[in-house]
Formats: C-alpha cells, sequence, structure tokens
C-alpha cells in the first residue's frame, strides 16, 4: 500500500509526532509505501530520528534564516477558511496553509492519506479527492475538543472512512456523541518500540517520571505525595523529567517542603528512555491522560506504574494490582501509599516489573502496524469493490442542521428567559 499522513510540524517534539514516526516506521519495515507531510518546518532536521525509508517534505517553510521563509507571504497574514476556527492550533493555520494543503492532497498519488489532528482530518473531509481512502487519527479525545469543534466534526467526519482513537472509551464517546453512520471507528492505540537499553533491574532508589511541566500533570501532587513518602523512606528520591511552564513553581514547591535533597527536575532529555530504565518505579500524576505513552514507555523499561486512574488512558494499559498501582486523582495519600507499597515491598516491585514488560509487548509497533494496515486493506477492498461511502455528506450534513436547530431554540429559551 502506498500510505500518506499529514502532520501540523514533524519538525517539533511531541507525543503526536513521535508515535506517527514510530507507525510510519513499522509500516515500512512491512513492505509499504510511506510518506510524510509536514503543514510546517521551522528547523533543517526533525527533533526526532526518521526511519530513512519514509519519505519527508514540507508545505509551508517557517525557517526565519532560510531563503525560503514564507511566514511574511501574503495569504499567511489572511485567516483560515478551511482549517476549523474551533481547532486550538487555528491562529497558526491561514489561507496560505488552505491553498498548500489543499493542493498537496490533490496531487496525492496514495492509497491512504491519513490526517493526525482534528483541523487537519476537517482538509481530509473537505479536500481530498474521493478516491482515496480518508483516515482521521484523534491522539487527543473527544472530550477535549470545544463545543464548536465538536460540532464542526459531526458535520464533516460522516465524509470520512474511518475514524481511529487511542482509547476503547474515547471510540465509545466518538460513535455515541458524533454518530458516525457509515465510518468506522476503531481504537488503535499508540505504539512503543522495544528498548535500545537493557530494562531496569529495579533496585536503584528512585522514582521517575516524565513529561511536559504543565498543569494537567499534575506534578505539584507528585511532589506532595513524595513529601509522604520521604517520611518514612528518605533513602529514596524522585527524579523528574520534562521542560515546561511550571518548572519554576515547581522548583520553589520543592524548595519550599524541604524536598531539595530528595526531588530532582532533570530537564528535558531525549531519548527519555535509557533515564527511565535508570528507575525502579514510574509515577505518572495526570489528570487526564488521552493515552498514556509514558506509561508504556516505562513498560518498556520494565518498570511498575504508579497512576492516576484519571481519563482515559491509563486504565487501559493499566491492570490494577497487576503490572501498576491506579489511584484516584489528585489523592496525594493515595499516590504516596501506592509508592511505598512499591518501595518497601522488593519482590511485588520485581513481580509488577516483569508483568509490566509483557503488558509492553501488546503496543509493539509491528502489531500495532499490522491493526492499521488490515483496516487500511478493508477500506480499500470496500472501494475496490465499488461499496462507495456516499452517504457521510448528507448525514452530517443533517445531523449538523439538527444541532443548529437545537441551538436555535436555547438561544430563543435565554432571550425569553432574559425579559
Amino acid at each position: 500500500m502506498r500510505i500518506s499522513f499529514l502532520l501540523h510540524n514533524a519538525y517539533a517534539l511531541g507525543g503526536t509526532i513521535r508515535t506517527t514516526f514510530n507507525l510510519a516506521a513499522a509500516l515500512a519495515g512491512q513492505g509499504h509505501q510511506v510518506e510524510i507531510a509536514s503543514v510546517f518546518r521551522h528547523l533543517d532536521t526533525p527533533e526526532l530520528p526518521l526511519d530513512p525509508r519514509i519519505s519527508l517534505q514540507h508545505l509551508v517553510d517557517m525557517r526565519r534564516k532560510h531563503p525560503a521563509y514564507e511566514g511574511g507571504h501574503p495569504l499567511h497574514a489572511q485567516p483560515a477558511v478551511v482549517f476549523p476556527a474551533g481547532e486550538s492550533r487555528y491562529r497558526q493555520y491561514s489561507r496560505l496553509t488552505d491553498e498548500r494543503i489543499g493542493r498537496w492532497l490533490a496531487g496525492l498519488d496514495t492509497d491512504v492519506v491519513v490526517g493526525t489532528r482534528p483541523g487537519l482530518n476537517v482538509h481530509l473531509a473537505r479536500q481530498a479527492p474521493r478516491g482515496l481512502v480518508r483516515v482521521a487519527q484523534e491522539h487527543l479525545t473527544l472530550e477535549t475538543h470545544s463545543a464548536r469543534l465538536a460540532l464542526t466534526l459531526r458535520r464533516l467526519y460522516p465524509r470520512l472512512n474511518a475514524v481511529t482513537t487511542t482509547t476503547e472509551a474515547d471510540a465509545a464517546a466518538y460513535r455515541r456523541r458524533l454518530r458516525l453512520t457509515g465510518v468506522r471507528v476503531r481504537a488503535v492505540p499508540n505504539s512503543v518500540p522495544e528498548l535500545a537499553v537493557t530494562p531496569s533491574g529495579l533496585d536503584a532508589k528512585f522514582v521517575v517520571a516524565a513529561g511536559r511541566l504543565v498543569p494537567v500533570k499534575r506534578y505539584g501532587d507528585l511532589i506532595r505525595a513524595f513529601a509522604k513518602v520521604v517520611v518514612e523512606r528518605p533513602d529514596w528520591g524522585l527524579r523528574l523529567y520534562g521542560a515546561g511552564v511550571q518548572r519554576e513553581a515547581l522548583a520553589r514547591q520543592i524548595g519550599e517542603l524541604g524536598l531539595g535533597g530528595h526531588v530532582r527536575l532533570m530537564g528535558q532529555v531525549i531519548p527519555i528512555e535509557p533515564e527511565l530504565a535508570k528507575g525502579s518505579v514510574l509515577a505518572v500524576s495526570s489528570a487526564m491522560e488521552s493515552f498514556g505513552m509514558t506509561i508504556v514507555e516505562g513498560m518498556r523499561a520494565g518498570l511498575p506504574v504508579v497512576s492516576t486512574d484519571c481519563p482515559l488512558g491509563p486504565g487501559e494499559i493499566i491492570t490494577h494490582g497487576v503490572d501498576g498501582l491506579l489511584v484516584p486523582p489528585g489523592d496525594c495519600d493515595a499516590m504516596a501509599a501506592a509508592l511505598l507499597g512499591l518501595i518497601n515491598d522488593d519482590d511485588r516491585r520485581h513481580a509488577m516489573g516483569r508483568a509490566a514488560l509483557h503488558t509492553a509487548q501488546h503496543y509493539d509497533p509491528d502489531r500495532i502496524a499490522g491493526l492499521c494496515a488490515a483496516l487500511f486493506e478493508q477500506l480499500l477492498a470496500e472501494r475496490r469493490g465499488l461499496r462507495r461511502h456516499v452517504t457521510g455528506h448528507a448525514v452530517g450534513a443533517a445531523y449538523a442542521a439538527n444541532d443548529l436547530a437545537h441551538a436555535a431554540v436555547r438561544r430563543a429559551k435565554r432571550a425569553l428567559k432574559a425579559r
């Protein structure tokens, strides 16, 4: 098969980029012809390693000191009309990106085109030739999208052939809320390659955590929980990897709690996997995880995981009491107790670490690529069998009209109440 991926920016860092590169490499390894188009390019080379078998091109050059820089293009000063206004990245898009993405889609010589964020999936729905199999990937969750964007997706996603989510819970939400008649909605988890280093021996006295230092990760909760851990086990430490807007606040919190000798902010490290393998337990304190790449990466390193049972990913990855422990979000006492339960019990920690290694195999890139390839082949077979995807546009328009009618009724009721 010929498979084309459309990414926001393949030259940056991020979970969507990493998992797309992993999947593309695995598909190429299975004999498929794979290409990636990056809407934007701000560096000469990608931050993350890309398999040389994969073709990479960019659509808009944003390298400021490069002769090809297009940030000053007249069309880039005009707001986008195809990329949806309800999408969080909307201000980065423009009439220039509308034109470039549309031109790229129109010229594709491929079997399957895959979008990797809602705004790009809308481009697929509106601009991709009908002869292509069009697949929308959801790397966040439906719940995280604005009501305005959800309405747009409900209207346009019926033009697509399939939507894939990273969890079964999110797939169920798409089926229930968007009612995508004629569109296959499948849960396909992210893939995580096997470590290039030896898994942890689980004897180092460190808990590790990794991710962006942003509010949703709730690292302040983890630090408060670890303050309780060191009261009982002052010989253990916490290493927190990542960069972000909360670094200074977290550093102050560490100082105020007197944890300077126990909790270290390690900064952003690439690759992260060898650092995870230096720890003995992985901690995840998030309020929300659309999937949980770090959880699987920790399991690949042989670490048992203590995680909040937040929506949506952790509970689908971790089997409580087998390869990790799940605690209520925001419950620092429960997090501390779970960490101490593994710190104080070597046998249990090692048993869960072995189970975590086994669980991680479920996310092997070859397996996940096989799931994707099977879905793509099925969709292609339907195309070739002339089972045309003809009802989606009409169904989507009907649902959108219904939504707009209900919205008008609600506005009228509010106006009456205000009188």
